[in-house]
């Protein structure tokens, strides 16, 4: 309910009624790895390993890849020429 002050604005004297967000999801840790070991790798053998570490998502591209720049918990990606794994980063 609004009302007039002194000021002559309107005023609430409650606070609005906000809609709550759902509940957080208990996320699963990402693997702790070492990103670095997976650069020289070949594509293959470096998506085998990283699954066996625990990565649910392993993305492979080549280089200079548009990509979203979303983030996507327990993603990791490979820039691969080659055959070859050039790069790795998190999600």
């Amino acid at each position: 309910m609004a009302v007039q002050d002194n000021s002559g604005f309107a005023t609430r004297r409650e606070p609005p009624t906000v809609a709550l967000m759902g509940p957080v999801p208990n996320l699963p840790a990402e693997p702790d790895d070492d990103l670095d070991s997976y650069v020289g790798l070949d594509a293959g053998t470096a998506e085998e390993r990283a699954r066996a570490r625990g990565w649910s998502t392993v993305r492979t591209l080549p280089p200079g890849a548009i990509i979203t720049m979303e983030y996507l918990r327990g993603r990791i990606d490979f820039e691969v020429d080659e055959g070859t794994v050039k790069r790795c980063w998190r999600g």
